[in-house]
């Protein structure tokens, strides 16, 4: 084939990437806003570098050459952690902020969802989200496994199937292939856990009214908020990635230097073409094709909203396990492409690569970290030596701007503590992806999608328990050596404090990996409380759920008397413009107790009888960030001096999250029958009910609720208050107030 034959020459095209036109560059960075950071954080910034400016040339004389083994490597750790912190300054003190254009019409699009051994629920998932999206486009399904299962789901979904005879470099090798068979002027990438919004493309192509725009980037966000990735707490759901994605990618995009991630992605073409292909030489295949799109004058774009949701590692192996392999590549891009003193990258480019190579050698700075305060305790030698009031003084003031800067410029997303445990839990996998600096050829491994399987997480947590194994030992010894002075007794209490810091981190991050594998349920239950109605023999009892999945449900609502354990019984789903009937099994039954107000809770396991069925839920469940919405969780916590600012201001806070939820039934006249809704009480607020339709305001409505086995009839009037969007239609929110007559 022509486009094939394209492809094999990586110089075809060149001029046109090279000669990039000033006057083009100038209009489109004029057209892209920055958020800058308020004044006190730009003074705060100049204090922590020329603090750490102060503090590092200091420390140059602390070090004790008596004892280089362990001072040396400690004061390169401390250097790297400055030089890290510079970088991060350098990613986020100025973010972009982008509104997305229009798309133009009738561009030919291909979306393209690469599999290899994923199961084929979670590609039908993808498939249906892909289909369904708003701009006219042909889906592909593109099979490196060569499996029959996925050809068929294809020829179902209504979607194109692409295999190939080999799997050549693997996912890059995949794109390139399909790139001979379709022939869309742009190109979305989806990985196969990865459930686009509906309106993806329409917030992405537009873009590319600029032609040199060659690829626009979006976050990839997740849907199982429980997995090793997330911490829960009661009022903030906290990621990992969010930082990088939410944060560092807008701050890079301010410089032309956001990156391709290999999915939730558009990519224009000719610009593909022009480079050879997706670059097939490292594993991050993604990283690597952004570089060279970089130097041939090719601009990005990072829309910073999420537009796709897809499946988080779910235990510590297949955490780390993707960990390494972006290492390693990052690493082989590093050493291939030159990124320091190579052609064709501007400044902020080449520093932004390079800060997200050095980032992969944070490994080595913790194992020093680590190890250095035991050290002192075993061998009675100190790694500094000068005063300890001055230590102390220089020390503290240099880690506590240098923590402030990182919570300042981290916009809420960022967590000392937590990001500890992660970089703790990460260390020898980022030691270990050193290798990508002088080896060739790693092999590709696919990240587990399976949320049933765990791993051997012990043999991955080994070197953790290794340095808590370490730091208990000496413990003692350190002890002892303060009480014969061996050691002086200040140096030792620091030495002790940072000790035991590393053995109660280590224990933390042990017992989340243990809690995370023993992973009982092979399917996420989203905690969404949607109207559910139960009918048996002719009744219909009305409740809530509490978690949903494509296969079951916990109900919680008015009980069922006649219903025991294993029955069968009728159900139906409230969605936005959309109700899902089907027949399901209670796996278990279990009332209120004693002067409780809380309803009956029912297991339900869905029949699925026909396939349909499920595939309306799960496109009401994939591609959007319901979860988060219904139950006001936010992804950030304000940090301390904007904090601070906002007292001093004495801003107004955001109402409280819903304190109890609860089913009810809205009649209208001229609407026949009742509709099923749910009622969030707000603390210090008017309820707030989420109807599945938009309710005509002007005619009065009656509320019926279930209290105490009977259902209470109120009249009540209704104020709009917004929407959740879902990917079936909108959940509009109202407030309710009891009717007056005056009125």
């Amino acid at each position: 084939m022509v486009r094939g034959e394209r492809l094999l020459s990586p110089c075809s095209g060149v001029q046109g990437g090279v000669a990039v036109q000033a006057e083009k560059v100038s209009a489109w960075e004029a057209k892209m806003k920055t958020e800058q950071p308020k004044p006190y954080i730009t003074w705060l910034v100049a204090l922590y570098i020329l603090c750490g400016l102060v503090y590092m040339g200091w420390r140059v004389g602390t070090v004790n050459m008596s004892a280089p083994v362990v001072s040396i490597p400690l004061y390169a750790a401390e250097l790297y952690g400055y030089i890290s912190g510079l970088l991060f300054v350098l990613m986020t003190y100025r973010l972009s902020v982008r509104e997305a254009p229009p798309p133009e019409p009738g561009i030919v699009v291909d979306v393209y969802v690469p599999t290899y051994n994923e199961s084929v629920d979670l590609i039908r998932r993808t498939l249906l989200a892909a289909r369904r999206m708003d701009y006219p486009h042909v889906t592909w399904l593109l099979d490196d496994g060569r499996r029959e299962s996925m050809r068929a789901l294809a020829e179902e979904l209504g979607c194109r199937y692409l295999a190939r005879d080999n799997n050549a470099h693997a996912k890059a090798g995949n794109l390139n292939h399909a790139l001979q068979y379709s022939e869309g002027e742009f190109i979305a990438i989806f990985d196969a856990d990865h459930a686009p919004r509906n309106d993806f493309l329409v917030k992405t192509l537009g873009y590319f009214r600029d032609p040199l725009v060659a690829f626009v980037q979006t976050p990839q966000d997740f849907f199982n908020i429980d997995s090793f990735n997330h911490r829960l707490g009661k009022k903030r759901v906290w990621d990992e990635q969010a930082l990088f994605f939410k944060v560092i990618q807008r701050g890079k995009d301010a410089l032309n230097a956001a990156f391709f991630c290999g999915s939730c992605a558009v990519i224009r073409r000719s610009a593909i073409e022009e480079i050879g292909g997706f670059a097939t030489e490292t594993v991050t295949e993604d990283v690597h094709t952004a570089v060279r799109l970089h130097k041939r004058g090719y601009r990005s774009v990072y829309h910073a909203e999420s537009l796709a949701f897809g499946l988080a590692p779910h235990s510590i192996d297949t955490y780390l396990k993707q960990r390494m392999r972006w290492g390693m590549g990052a690493m082989q891009v590093f050493r291939s492409e030159n990124i320091l003193f190579g052609r064709g990258l501007t400044l902020g480019q080449r520093l932004n690569y390079f800060a997200s190579a050095l980032f992969f050698f944070e490994g080595w700075q913790k194992l020093v970290f680590f190890l250095a305060p035991p050290a002192v305790f075993l061998f009675g030698v100190l790694p500094i030596v000068a005063p300890l009031d001055t230590f102390l003084v220089l020390f503290c003031l240099y880690y506590l701007l240098s923590m402030l800067v990182h919570l300042e410029l981290g916009r809420g997303y960022n967590s000392l503590f937590l990001s500890e445990q992660f970089a703790m839990a990460r260390f020898f996998a980022f030691m270990s992806t050193s290798v990508g600096l002088f080896r060739k050829n790693i092999p590709f491994a696919v990240t587990d999608k399976q949320l049933s399987q765990t791993g051997k997480m012990w043999l991955w947590l080994s070197p953790l328990l290794i340095i808590a194994g370490v730091a208990a030992t000496s413990v003692p010894v350190g002890l002892y050596r303060m009480y014969n002075s061996s050691i002086p007794v200040g140096a030792g209490l620091v030495t002790l404090f940072w000790t035991l810091t590393t053995l109660g981190t280590a224990l933390i991050v042990a017992l989340y990996s243990y809690k995370h594998s023993r992973n009982r349920r092979g399917e996420y239950r989203f905690p969404l409380r949607v109207p559910v109605t139960l009918t048996m023999h002719d009744k219909t009892y009305l409740g809530l759920t509490s978690d949903l999945s494509p296969n079951g449900a916990l109900y919680i609502g008015e009980g069922i008397p006649p219903l025991t354990r294993g029955g069968n019984i009728d159900v139906a789903i409230h969605l936005p413009n959309l109700i899902v009937r089907d027949t399901a099994v209670a796996t278990f039954i279990k009332g209120p107790g004693p002067g409780s107000t809380a309803g009956t809770s029912i297991g339900l396991n869905f029949n699925w009888e026909a396939r349909g069925n499920t595939g309306a839920l799960e496109t009401f469940l994939f591609g959007s960030r319901l979860q988060l919405d219904m139950g006001n969780l936010r992804e950030t916590e304000t940090p301390p001096l904007t904090r601070l600012a906002e007292l001093l201001r004495r801003d107004g806070k955001a109402p409280s999250l819903a304190q109890s939820w609860a089913a009810g039934l809205l009649m209208q006249p001229l609407r026949s029958g009742m509709l099923p809704v749910a009622i969030a009480t707000i603390e210090g607020a008017a309820p707030l009910l989420f109807s599945s339709i938009e309710l005509d305001l002007n005619v009065r409505a009656t509320l019926r609720q279930p209290l105490g086995g009977k259902r209470a009839e109120e009249t009540v009037s209704l104020t709009p208050t917004g929407r959740l969007i879902t990917p079936t239609g909108d959940f509009h929110l109202y407030n309710i107030a009891p009717h007056s007559s005056a009125a």
